[in-house]
């Protein structure tokens, strides 16, 4: 993916053939424009950038311990099923009937106030993409093991577990980032207080945990508690920063896996483990939820750079303000050199946030992390092709095309 992703590079008509003025240049507002010596170094710096991304990738390839290698599998040769198939959140929802309700089920307190933090954000206002996503692959890995068009009893309750863990997750993020809105309202954190929300994001993982522990298969739950160790392993690694340049991608790589990707990589797998017996399956559940899921991040902090807040429902240039360089940061840093030392200092001094994204915006940070994602998407239809032809199948390579053009 890395060379490709190279070969594309050196093509674009829009690639600077050093660096385009940055803040602070003539006719720009902000910081003193760096050395002309540093138009060089912004140019070989794109050189190093093909050694990071292909170390990224072979990290992030190798870091989940339930990884298997693929044996061949013949991918389809049909592209789209006989089957005529509708909007895939529609037709993922035929199995998600009552979903928060049975979540809230799952839930069972009998204390008014912390039964009120744990449902607050379950009042089924979003997509839920998801479960959405789970349900579509646990049909799409059934009709391709034996034509099965049922979604088995536990594999529902994966997708409500998936919901769970997401949500609990979301909770204790806006207590690390001490965030004041989540999906257009107040957090969890604000209403509460932090020693609360801590206590509701536990209760929620206690409740999946129960649920997990119903379905009664080892191997799932070895599956899905990997995921809980991801989401600590990924939030100690965006509390971290590399002084190596060389190593941040990597580093950016491997957090947005374990803090975004995992779940529904994860997820996926589980449910073909329950619907379907061959390895290979397991793979393509797998790697279809892996390369989705870091996609759907990527797009993220596209979005964050390039959406208003009412959009997102949360803060925009959130990341900044929290000192992290996501993906358009680290590609505008080989275009803008001086943004190195505000990465390492995580954006601390009074105008490294405004001018970091002036940098982002002036640079091609935006489209190439853009095309990243859309790398990522096409490695996912690749692998969900190799399944046998249904409405799922279709509607798991649709909502891929759905991750790249989402606004909020």
């Amino acid at each position: 993916m890395a060379a490709r992703w190279w070969r594309w590079w050196r093509g674009c008509s829009w690639r600077p053939a050093a660096r385009s003025p940055g803040p602070g240049s003539p006719g720009c507002a902000g910081p003193p424009g760096p050395r002309a010596a540093a138009d060089a170094r912004a140019q070989m710096s794109y050189f190093n950038l093909v050694k990071s991304i292909t170390s990224a990738f072979r990290n992030v390839y190798s870091i989940s311990r339930f990884h298997h290698t693929t044996p061949g599998v013949c991918c389809c040769s049909k592209t789209q099923s006989d089957e005529k198939y509708s909007d895939p959140f529609k037709l993922g929802w035929r199995d998600l009937k009552g979903l928060y309700e049975d979540i809230k089920k799952e839930l069972l307190i009998s204390t008014t106030e912390l039964k009120e933090m744990s449902e607050y954000h379950f009042d089924g206002k979003g997509k839920a993409f998801r479960p959405v996503i789970v349900v579509l692959m646990a049909r799409a890995c059934n009709i391709h093991h034996n034509n099965s068009r049922d979604v088995q009893a536990g594999q529902r309750t994966i997708a409500l577990i998936t919901e769970m863990i997401h949500t609990a997750s979301l909770v204790h993020d806006d207590i690390i980032d001490d965030a004041t809105s989540r999906r257009g309202k107040r957090t969890v954190n604000k209403i509460w207080g932090e020693k609360k929300a801590v206590l509701a994001g536990d209760l929620i993982l206690s409740a999946a945990s129960i649920a997990l522990a119903r379905i009664g298969n080892t191997t799932v739950i070895s599956i899905l508690t990997q995921v809980i160790e991801d989401l600590v392993r990924g939030e100690f690694l965006q509390l971290g920063s590399k002084e190596d340049e060389s190593g941040r991608f990597a580093h950016y790589l491997e957090k947005t896996f374990r803090k975004t990707a995992s779940l529904i990589a994860h997820s996926c797998k589980a449910v073909s483990v329950l619907g379907c017996p061959d390895p290979a399956v397991h793979e393509i559940a797998y790697q279809y939820g892996r390369n989705v899921g870091i996609a759907f991040q990527l797009v993220d902090d596209v979005l964050d750079f390039t959406s208003c807040s009412e959009e997102m429902g949360k803060p925009t240039s959130a990341d900044l303000k929290l000192g992290l360089a996501t993906g358009p940061v680290l590609f505008a840093c080989r275009q803008f050199p001086e943004m190195n030392a505000m990465i390492m200092r995580r954006f601390s001094l009074p105008g490294d946030v405004d001018r970091a994204r002036q940098y982002v915006l002036q640079s091609d940070g935006v489209q190439q992390t853009t095309y990243l994602a859309q790398q990522y998407c096409h490695q996912a239809v690749r692998e969900i092709s190799k399944l046998r032809p249904s409405p799922e199948r279709d509607a798991l390579i649709q909502l891929s095309e759905i991750v790249l053009t989402r606004q909020k």
